[in-house]
């Protein structure tokens, strides 16, 4: 079994944290083992909960149109979120079901080994920025280590409050723009030298 699918399964059978006694499906994220490109998000809600996957509800229709209008396909990005199961009524994640969930998110990084995280919602950017606030980092990318963090508002408040729809549109062709460029840097940049072998 693939890693990546291993931690897939761990995700379904975990009971870390309360949130797992009303679960129906656990959700632990889904998308190509070598994505560029990882989108992170809160946690599932009611439709996710009831299909085991990522953003199948209103704010994943949403999301699916707005990787469309970057040229980007569903099939070709990694999708999660910081919460692996539906907090009841889908409530705000307590601390302790965070804390229970960060060490799959981190593991999924570090297997997929994305260039680009783009944060969908403030407890995505919280987890990579924790003193950052959404309304100034939004639509801006951040270079934490060795990858790039994109925070963009969660498509459901896009959804809930018409005013930011604009600003999370506006956000994506931004992040088509940054991702255009970041292709054609890698495409530009002179091939490495090949290392020279010392013989002792």
């Amino acid at each position: 079994m693939d890693e990546l699918e291993g931690l897939h399964q761990e995700v379904r059978g975990c009971t870390k944290c309360p949130l797992a006694q009303g679960r129906t499906f656990a959700v632990p994220g889904e998308g190509p083992r070598n994505a560029r490109v990882m989108f992170v998000g809160e946690a599932p809600g009611f439709h996710e909960d009831r299909q085991g996957r990522p953003f199948v509800g209103a704010a994943g229709a949403f999301l699916n149109e707005l990787l469309t209008s970057i040229g980007l396909k569903r099939e070709e990005v990694y999708i999660t979120n910081v919460i692996k199961c539906r907090p009841p009524g889908n409530r705000d994640p307590y601390m302790d079901e965070i804390e229970a969930c960060s060490p799959y998110l981190d593991r999924q990084v570090a297997l997929i080994n994305p260039k680009v995280i783009v944060t969908l919602g403030r407890y995505s950017l919280a987890h990579w920025l924790p003193n950052a606030k959404i309304s100034h980092a939004h639509g801006k990318p951040i270079r934490v280590g060795d990858r790039v963090i994109f925070p963009i508002y969660h498509p459901a408040a896009a959804l809930h409050q018409p005013a930011l729809r604009r600003t999370v549109e506006e956000d994506f062709k931004r992040l088509g723009a940054f991702l255009a460029g970041l292709g054609q840097a890698e495409e530009e940049a002179p091939p490495e030298e090949p290392k020279q072998l010392t013989l002792f």
